[in-house]
C-alpha cells in the first residue's frame, strides 16, 4: 500500500514537522495494516490531499481515518527540534 499526503504550501509548519508526520503515520498504519508493507510519503503540494494506492475502499477510509486521528493528536507525538 502506498499512502501520499500533500500538505498546502500556504500551510505553516514548524521545522521537522513533514518528517514527524511520515513516520507517525506510517507507525499507526502499519499497526492497522500488518500485512501490507506499506510506504508513506508526505510533502508539500499546491493542495491538500490524500491518495492510498493499492488498497480497496475500506481500507482507504481507515487510512484517512487514521491521517485525521494523526493530525489531530500533533501535540502528543511532535515535538519541535
Amino acid at each position: 500500500m502506498r499512502v501520499e499526503v500533500t500538505i498546502a504550501r500556504t500551510t505553516t509548519l514548524p521545522p521537522g514537522a513533514i518528517d514527524a508526520l511520515a513516520c507517525e503515520l506510517s507507525r499507526r498504519i502499519e499497526q492497522q495494516f500488518p500485512d501490507f508493507p506499506n510506504r508513506v510519503q508526505v510533502r508539500y503540494a499546491a493542495t491538500n490531499n490524500l491518495s492510498v494506492l493499492g488498497a480497496g475502499k475500506e481500507a482507504k477510509d481507515r487510512v484517512s481515518e487514521i491521517l485525521q486521528e494523526t493530525w489531530e493528536s500533533a501535540e502528543e507525538w511532535f515535538s519541535e527540534p
